[in-house]
Formats: C-alpha cells, sequence, structure tokens
C-alpha cells in the first residue's frame, strides 16, 4: 500500500510539473503574440499631408495619390487645397500643423529653415538648367523647391475673332487699347479684356505680369529675384511718381473707366473668365498656361480659336513681356515628422511616368529632360512669344503680403478706394515694406 502511495503522489506531482512547463510555453506564446502586436504598432501606417494652393491640380493629384498610396500601403497621402495658401499656411507654421510636403514656398522660410534642403537629391540632373537656376535660393546656392514645370504667362485671345475683325496681336500699350476699342465698337457684346476679380489671386497675378512687369524686364531675371527678395527700394522704386506700380493702376483704371473690362470685373470668378472666353464671350484674358488644361476640357473643339501672345508694357518704349518660370514647385517641410516616406512621394511623382501625365494634363510643358510629352497645341505660339517679349520670372512676395494679399488691394482699386495710380502704388509700398520688415525682425 505505502509503495502504492508513493507511485500515485509522484505521478501527481508529475502532472502537475508537466502543467506547470505547459503554462511556462502558453507564456511564452503570449509573449510572443505580444511582440507581434508591438512589432505592428510599430508599422503602423504613416499618414503625410500635402498642402497646396494650385485650383487646376487638384483632381489630377488625387488620382496621382491615390496611385501611390495603392503602391505604398504603408503611406498614406491626403491632401488639403486651400484658396489663400500662402496665409493659411503662415497659420499651419505658427498653430503646429505643419504639412509634411507642400506647394507653398516663401523667401522668408527658406531663411528660417523651414523646408528641407534637397540639393543633394538624385533627380537634379533631370532638371532643365533654367529651372534649376529659378528654383536656387539666390541667398544660400542651395534648392529647397523643386519644379515639376516650365510655365508661361501671357495674352490667350480668340484667334477666330481677331481674324475676322483684320486685329494682330498687340506689342505696345496703345495697340492693346486699339484693338479693345475696335472689339468693343465692332463687337458690342464681347468683352474686349475679361478680368476675374473675385478671386484675389488672379489680380495679384495682373500685377506680377503687368505692374511688376516693366521692373523685372529693366532689371534682369536674377537681379530682380534679388531686389525683391532683399526689398532694394532703390532698384524696386514701388513708389515713383509716373513709375511701374503708378502707371499699372492708371492704366488699370483707364481701361474700366472706358468700359474696356466686363463690368463684373468684381464678382466675376476664375471660372466665369474661362467660361466666357470659350463661349466667345470675352475676346482676351491675361492667364498663365495652367489655364489651357481647363479650356480644352470645357470646350474641345474650341482649340483652334486660341491664341497666345506677349503683354504690351504698360511702360512706353519697354518691350512687351511674357512670363517664364518654373511651375508647380514641391518642397518638403523641416517640420515633417515623416521626411523619408515625403521623399518618396516626391520621387514618384517625379518620374517620368507622372511628369508626363502632369504636363499633358495640365498643358504646360515640363521641367524635366527625360520627358517627352505632348503638352498642347500652343506650343509653336509659346516659342514665338518667348522669342518677341522680354522673359519674365514671377514676383517673390513677403510671405505677410502674398499675392493674394495684393489682388485685395487691386480689388480696392477697381472700386474706387484710390483717387488716382499714384495713391495706389505708394500705399502698395507701405503694405509692402510693413511685411517686407515683419519678416526680417
Amino acid at each position: 500500500m505505502k509503495k502504492m502511495l508513493v507511485m500515485m503522489l509522484s505521478a501527481v506531482m508529475f502532472i502537475v510539473l508537466l502543467a506547470g512547463c505547459s503554462g511556462g510555453d502558453n507564456s511564452d506564446a503570449s509573449k510572443q503574440n505580444g511582440d507581434k502586436a508591438e512589432g505592428s504598432k510599430s508599422e503602423k501606417k504613416v499618414k503625410l499631408q500635402f498642402f497646396t494652393g494650385k485650383v487646376e491640380t487638384i483632381d489630377l493629384m488625387n488620382e496621382l495619390i491615390a496611385k501611390f498610396n495603392e503602391k505604398n500601403p504603408n503611406i498614406e497621402v491626403e491632401q488639403e487645397y486651400q484658396k489663400d495658401a500662402s496665409n493659411v499656411f503662415k497659420v499651419k507654421l505658427a498653430s503646429g500643423d505643419v504639412p509634411d510636403i507642400t506647394t507653398v514656398v516663401a523667401q522668408e522660410y527658406i531663411d528660417q529653415g523651414k523646408y528641407l534642403d534637397l540639393s543633394g537629391e538624385a533627380y537634379w540632373p533631370r532638371v532643365l538648367p533654367a529651372i534649376k537656376d529659378l528654383t536656387t535660393d539666390v541667398k544660400s546656392g542651395k534648392q529647397y523647391k523643386v519644379a515639376t514645370n516650365v510655365t508661361m504667362g501671357g495674352i490667350f485671345y480668340n484667334k477666330a475673332l481677331f481674324n475676322e475683325l483684320g486685329l494682330k496681336p498687340a506689342t505696345t500699350w496703345d495697340e492693346f487699347v486699339s484693338n479693345m476699342k475696335i472689339i468693343q465698337a465692332k463687337k458690342p457684346d464681347v468683352v474686349p479684356l475679361f478680368i476675374a476679380g473675385k478671386e484675389s489671386w488672379t489680380l495679384g497675378q495682373l500685377i506680377e505680369f503687368v505692374g511688376h512687369g516693366p521692373l523685372k524686364q529693366q532689371l534682369g531675371v536674377v537681379p530682380a529675384k534679388k531686389a525683391f527678395i532683399n526689398n532694394d527700394s532703390a532698384q524696386l522704386k514701388f513708389d515713383e511718381q509716373g513709375g511701374a506700380m503708378d502707371t499699372f493702376a492708371s492704366r488699370l483704371m483707364e481701361l474700366r473707366d472706358e468700359k474696356l473690362v466686363n463690368s463684373d470685373l468684381i464678382t466675376a470668378t476664375y471660372d466665369n473668365q474661362k467660361q466666357a472666353f470659350v463661349d466667345g464671350k470675352a475676346a482676351m484674358i491675361i492667364q498663365g498656361m495652367w489655364v489651357m488644361g481647363d479650356l480644352l476640357k470645357m470646350k474641345p473643339d474650341f482649340t483652334d480659336n486660341i491664341g497666345f501672345t506677349v503683354i504690351p508694357s504698360v511702360v512706353d518704349g519697354l518691350k512687351p513681356t511674357v512670363l517664364s518660370a518654373e511651375d508647380s514647385a514641391y518642397a518638403i517641410t523641416a517640420e515633417s515628422k515623416h521626411p523619408e516616406e515625403a521623399k518618396k512621394f516626391l520621387e514618384f511623382l517625379l518620374q517620368p511616368e507622372n511628369l508626363k501625365i502632369y504636363s499633358e494634363t495640365l498643358k504646360s510643358p515640363t521641367a524635366f529632360t527625360d520627358v517627352d510629352a505632348d503638352w498642347g497645341p500652343l506650343k509653336d505660339q509659346a516659342a514665338e512669344a518667348l522669342k518677341q517679349g522680354a522673359n519674365i520670372a514671377f514676383t517673390d512676395w513677403p510671405s505677410g503680403f502674398s499675392g493674394d494679399d495684393a489682388g485685395r488691394m487691386v480689388q480696392e482699386l477697381l472700386v474706387g478706394k484710390y483717387k488716382n495710380g499714384h495713391d495706389f502704388a505708394v500705399d502698395f509700398k507701405k503694405t509692402w515694406d510693413k511685411a517686407w520688415a515683419a519678416n526680417n525682425k
């Protein structure tokens, strides 16, 4: 009996020990499962914020983003568009809600180190040398943004209408006004020059192309860029009596007073402008090549009627001008929590096949040498405009006084706030100087 009891106790102890060992194995399994769960957490999907002010590219970028997200399941890019992107971006920086990648690039933020230095990236040998120069910071010699396209800005005109009336695109301001008066007299239902004044950026664009055009022509592309960035008042002469800004404002008021522009110029939208042009209700608009994609979508059979030419200088004696600059520029913010993923998304956008899609959709020439894009029907006219006019670049605005802000001043000009062009020019300089001083405290 004793022997049997010992054997039974031994068996019980063996079972207990076996259970203990089995429990230990389960603990290890639980730990391994925990490690896997922790690993899943570490592989959590990265979310990138893409912030833009380019209304023309919203749908296209959503398509490209969807394509990228599908190929990169661990990264999710989200697009945010804001009409007044420059000022919204400033608020985002101040509040800490900083996007990872953006189309908003300003000199102030370059100076403050708000963007990553992209100078060493592998794509630069593929970029046209002229566009690389335009995207190089004149202070540091580094590249904080990369542009995908070359854009042009000038006058789009109705070729059929011009041919019917025997008109030729103007190269001087007097010829420009004369053409408009002939259109006004012979085609009273057609607006000679349609201005989209509700959206302030379109009016800020008028300052860049028309108001600042003479300054940029006289100084040259790079010296003008330096003068704007350094607020070189001796060269800019914004408030000069009879200067470029005074003359610009005076000429614009004359067009309004002589009814050579649309009567609803303050309430007319960018969409209204495009629709009036393709419907033959506007003879001319002043825009950039980015408008072409929308024009051809709205009325494909209008293609052959679209002409493109230079903008006559508001200052007599100077050549006409044409914008020839970088377009669709991207920068990665220095505060991005995911800079490598942001670089990966940027590299995706810069792949030749995606650049081709972008160029052909926007009808805008590419800035990359390895991309063969059939970007649109205005190639020959654009080339002729570049030969005929002085080539100018975009204005480098102080971040506290963006093109949108300047456009709001033009709105005020057109509704009668200023008695004359010089009053506008003086106020423009005061506002510019105040913004510039705030940027450089």
